[in-house]
């Protein structure tokens, strides 16, 4: 998921109205055990004794009273009136007056850990945003220019902190993407260069309960006496973003195994990869839960990740693969698109081979995605998808065949609907682009979703269980001399390039890119 769509979704959630923080229906809060007692009916803002009640939890939450720092956020992101209520009363024993955002956001990140599902740490960020902006009215114009700048230090700290790999984001990239998403006027660029400053000179991070450090600590010293790998990575990406931690689940069933050869044809948002990153590499490939780790050795249950098996590991929720009918230069090639449009392509060793990763990736897709969140709605004209979540669904096996049709109606809707209108040759060619972009979004998501649709019809997760990880009538293969790595022409080590410019458009249709 990219910097843009992300900051794109914050400030035009922020827009939206920063204080109701509306969130989607279908999301689950998590746990919703309050120690306090909280009466059975529905929290009023006017009602005297859940205020004092909200006051009595805040302190503790505060103090830390029979509470850890892991408990905090969950209490303060719930979205219910009662917990609104004990975020406004916790926030109230921070007093940011005269100081910056990254020096409160820092301050305010000591007192707790910000855990817990993407939405309820978003809240979380909302109160603070709130807070800051009481605190210092006269610094930045608005409450929703504080969300905004907010959730832009935190996407900026997973880009220059995170195990991403690649180029990272310049302090002219980071002003250039917030251009035009305040609604009161662009931010100042000394602002915004203090803020970049300051995230790449110190990496915000937040408390952690004694425990986990002990914990953490233990861990990895019994781990480097027995020579193992550290476990102290436990999501594919960053523990530092809300939006971008895809997770990483050691107890997640294997699907499927075997040797994979991948070539990088896009990086996030379809850029085209830069030639000299373009080289095939073989790597033992494991589609476990919803990530398909790539891995220099084979798969065993027993041995840990290591930070680079991490870094190449994919996240396949709401992704599509299928054969890469336009690519002639090597037999049995099939092409992935993840959800933030990156573009992989991978050499089994089998036609079979290959169908049996096209249709286990499919099917662990359809089944396990979760539904999107709405689209980016803001004082932007620019096109913008919807954000794809990379948690697990929640939903039963019918009901995500319902969320599927439903989605696939309203895109098919608003694809006949939007060829209904196509832009006058007049038009400036800058129109004519976001015309293109969103019929090659809308025709993609057609496609996808008829895919998952067909899928769980068919069965979904008991294909997943057909005889075991494997493909019908396939072996588990040691070795693979059709994907020999002397065989294959193979640059120098493959790096994800997680740079992006905000006026980027992957390829249309009528401007297709040949896969080279």
């Amino acid at each position: 998921m990219s910097f843009s769509w992300c900051l794109s979704y914050c400030c035009s959630r922020s827009h939206a109205g920063v204080k109701t923080a509306l969130l989607d229906a279908h999301a689950e809060m998590g746990n919703t055990e309050i120690l306090e007692k909280e009466p059975s009916e529905s929290l009023s803002n006017g009602t005297s004794s859940n205020v004092e009640a909200a006051k009595r939890l805040a302190k503790r939450l505060y103090q830390l009273d029979r509470f850890k720092r892991s408990d905090v956020a969950k209490h303060l992101g719930k979205n219910n009136e009662f917990s609104k209520l004990v975020a406004e009363e916790y926030l109230k024993f921070f007093d940011f007056t005269g100081m910056t955002l990254d020096q409160s956001l820092r301050y305010f990140f000591k007192a707790f850990s910000l855990v817990g599902e993407t939405q309820e740490r978003e809240r979380v960020l909302i109160h603070f945003s709130n807070r800051y902006f009481y605190c210092n009215p006269d610094t930045i114009s608005s409450q929703d220019g504080v969300h905004c700048l907010t959730c832009a230090m935190m996407l900026l700290n997973t880009d220059l902190h995170g195990h991403n790999i690649g180029k990272k984001m310049s302090c002219q990239e980071f002003i250039a993407n917030l251009q035009g998403v305040n609604e009161d006027g662009d931010f100042s660029k000394d602002l915004l260069k203090a803020l970049y400053n300051s995230i790449k000179n110190e990496k915000l991070e937040w408390a952690v309960d004694d425990e986990e450090k002990k914990k953490s600590s233990s861990e990895g010293t019994e781990e480097k006496a027995n020579g193992t790998h550290p476990k102290t990575i436990s999501r594919v990406g960053s523990t530092t973003n809300p939006f971008l931690d895809i997770p990483h689940d050691p107890n997640a069933a294997v699907y499927k195994s075997g040797f994979l050869a991948r070539k990088i044809h896009a990086d996030m948002d379809g850029k085209k990869t830069p030639r000299g990153k373009r080289g095939w590499k073989t790597f033992y490939a494991v589609l476990k839960g919803t990530i398909l780790y790539l891995q220099k050795d084979e798969y065993k249950p027993e041995k840990s990740l290591s930070e680079e098996d991490l870094k190449n590991a994919v996240s396949v929720h709401h992704a599509l693969a299928s054969k890469a009918t336009d690519y002639e230069k090597k037999p049995n090639v099939f092409k992935l698109k993840t959800a933030d449009w990156r573009v992989l392509l991978f050499q089994a060793q089998s036609p079979d081979e290959m169908q049996g990763w096209i249709n286990k990736i499919n099917c662990v897709a359809a089944v396990f995605s979760a539904p999107p969140f709405p689209a980016a709605i803001g004082s932007q004209k620019k096109f913008s998808r919807p954000l794809l979540p990379a948690t697990i669904t929640k939903l039963s096996q019918e009901e995500q065949l319902k969320s599927h049709e439903s989605k696939l109606k309203q895109i098919t809707t608003e694809l006949a609907e939007h060829r209904s209108y196509p832009p006058d040759k007049k038009v400036k060619a800058k129109e004519i682009d976001e015309y293109k972009l969103k019929d090659h979004y809308l025709e993609f998501e057609q496609t996808r979703y008829e895919t998952y649709i067909g899928i769980l019809k068919e069965g979904g997760k008991k294909l997943l269980g057909s005889n075991g990880s494997e493909a019908p009538g396939l072996k588990k293969s040691h070795s693979s001399p059709s994907l020999n790595p002397d065989s294959s022409p193979v640059t120098a080590k493959v790096k994800r390039n997680v740079s992006e410019r905000k006026d980027h458009r992957p390829e249309t249709p009528s401007i297709k890119q040949k896969v080279t």
